[in-house]
């Protein structure tokens, strides 16, 4: 069928309700917002499902997320055939899916209709009672030894978006060869009104309907807290330092609260504007904190009680930003590598400095992260491993080390402000990542130092790395097409930077690199992703790839050298070269 006949699919089908019929009858002479709501299905991308809410199949709806639940149904009755007890399918499948969701609109409604189309196919769903973390949903379904969790977010997405990301038995977000089984199974879904769901009432009755509450929070905040490196009564740290913490609307409130309170930090000031729940993120343009926009509010309370620090949550919780005092007594809201870079170099010298670090010790990171975080771990004698972005790719590749090499995890992340430690989680974590940034910059308060002071340091003695990113936002099947045009002409051509000399370009979606001055070509040891990688004489990068979550093209730069101002000349020129050949392509098509 063609977008149209789509369209008039759903006005005409009595399974789809009659609001929505109502919404969609209020298009009629849109040919151009129709057509965006039809061309496609919904893609479930490697992680799931994410886009605008609204009816339609290229929307996020009750309807579409019922499509890609009974998917998933079809995949896990499929895998419980291949467990070592396959005559008894049932038993696997009783250790049920979690679900958990944050604040967005339709959140709560989305995670009820997932557990209700499992439940029809004799899965016993666990609901939380309430928004939660992401990442408690990752422990949680390790904890309960389930086989599959699902978060109902669009993370930092804005209000009009919404989500839907599956998770493994092992509590990481499920990869693309997973993904791809999943999909198979959503793709043989064309008859929406066959899509099976019991009514609550039925579905607790027969004890597939379950809602989780305080009992699995209190085992996960304990969790965190284990993970504490410094807390001697004081002589380590200083638990009197001003923080300023604001959860942007979302589902970091309680929890983040409640670990940094147990912890001992006496003066914890929360941005009140931005406590209660709200899907429409009223106070901020984005509820993104790699934005220092969304600092706005908590800088200006940040000013009125002298805070250290300022720490930011996306709306589920997975991600967080920092801002620290700077000596004009204004903040400097770091990028997600600074954060990263700081939070590595504290865990790697405290455990060393207590003795606490194992000889077999690694950390991973994304292909587009500070390669200064490599430079850090070497110093330690730690190995670092690289992967594709996301986090499903850095705990995927945690658990393969772990299994196959039988070495200790100590430190993953991003340069999204995404970090996680620990062996109990297997997502970004912004709880674990709070307690510990607020025990970072009170070891450094207490030894007269800010964060600001000892990321300088880091640099000197490290090397001064500029990192930098920028998106382009190409939405519809327009938008697609630019996309695939730019990558194209990047594929095809290097694009030279004044004064530097490209030596090796990595095509991840080839799985080749290519030396350009040996004219040799290496495999590369990655999974197949969109992903351009251009590297300098003096390992300085720079990066594109379509985004898996948003309608947009991401650029990431990353140049060094012997001083700050060298490195941002250097970030500069690259920056506006690129862009420069970006635009000449989009506005050529």
């Amino acid at each position: 069928m063609n977008y149209l006949e789509k369209y008039n699919f759903w006005l005409e089908n009595e399974f789809f309700d009659r609001q929505a019929k109502e919404e969609l009858r209020a298009l009629a002479g849109d040919e151009e917002e129709i057509k965006d709501r039809f061309y496609k299905d919904l893609e479930f991308g490697t992680g799931g499902l994410r886009g605008k809410i609204a009816m339609g199949t290229n929307r996020m709806n009750i309807y579409t997320v019922s499509r890609a639940t009974q998917g998933l149904a079809y995949y896990l009755i499929q895998e419980a055939k291949k467990q070592p007890h396959p005559q008894h399918p049932q038993e696997y499948l009783d250790r049920g899916v979690v679900i958990a969701y944050d604040c967005r609109h339709k959140s709560r409604e989305f995670a009820e209709t997932i557990a209700l189309v499992l439940n029809a196919y004799n899965l016993k769903t666990y609901l939380f009672e309430d928004i939660r973390p992401t990442p408690e949903l990752s422990f949680a379904v390790r904890h309960l030894h389930a086989i599959a969790g699902i978060v109902v977010t669009a993370s930092h997405n804005p209000p009009e978006y919404n989500g839907y990301k599956v998770y493994g038995p092992d509590g990481g977000q499920i990869i693309p060869e997973i993904a791809d089984k999943i999909i198979a199974h959503i793709n043989r879904i064309k008859d929406y009104s066959l899509i099976k769901k019991l009514d609550r009432p039925t579905a607790i009755q027969k004890n597939l309907f379950n809602i989780i509450g305080p009992e699995i929070d209190q085992v996960y905040l304990q969790k965190v807290k284990e993970l504490t490196i410094r807390d001697k009564d004081q002589i380590e740290i200083d638990k009197t330092i001003k923080i300023v913490y604001t959860p942007l609307h979302g589902a970091g409130n309680i929890p983040i609260r409640k670990i940094l309170k147990e912890r001992g930090f006496t003066y914890v000031f929360v941005v009140e504007e931005q406590t209660q729940p709200d899907p429409d993120f009223s106070t901020v343009e984005s509820p993104n904190p790699e934005y220092p926009a969304a600092f706005e509010l908590a800088i200006k309370l940040g000013s009125q009680v002298n805070a250290e620090i300022l720490i930011a949550t996306d709306p589920d919780a997975d991600r967080i930003g920092l801002a620290v005092k700077n000596p004009s007594t204004k903040y400097t809201v770091l990028n997600g590598n600074q954060a990263g870079i700081l939070l590595l170099h504290y865990i790697l010298s405290s455990k060393k400095e207590l003795n606490q670090l194992p000889p077999n010790g690694f950390i991973v990171k994304t292909i587009v992260t500070s390669d200064m975080s490599r430079v850090i771990a070497d110093s330690f004698n730690i190995d670092t491993y690289e992967t594709l972005t996301g986090f499903k790719f850095i705990c995927h590749q945690v658990k393969i080390v772990e299994e196959n090499e039988k070495k200790s995890f100590l430190f993953g992340y991003e340069e999204s402000i995404g970090y996680l430690t620990g062996d109990f989680v297997r997502d970004k974590d912004a709880v674990i990542s709070a307690m510990l940034i607020a025990e970072m910059a009170a070891y450094y308060y207490k030894n007269k130092l800010n964060l600001l002071q000892v990321l300088d340091n880091l640099y000197q003695k490290y090397g001064y790395y500029e990192e930098d990113q920028h998106s382009i936002y190409l939405e519809g099947e327009e938008g697609e097409k630019k996309m695939s045009e730019i990558m194209e002409v990047f594929r095809k051509e290097a694009l030279p930077i004044e004064g530097m000399e490209i030596i090796r370009i990595d095509d991840i979606l080839l799985g080749k690199s290519y030396n350009l001055k040996s004219k040799k070509t290496t495999p590369l040891d990655l999974p197949s992703s969109n992903v351009l990688k251009f590297i300098f004489s003096d390992s300085s990068w720079y990066c594109l790839r379509p985004s898996g979550t948003e309608p947009k093209i991401k650029l990431y730069l990353s140049f060094h050298a012997d001083s700050k101002q060298k490195a941002q000349q250097k970030v500069h020129l690259a920056k506006s070269t690129i862009l420069q050949r970006i635009n000449s392509i989009i506005n050529s098509i």
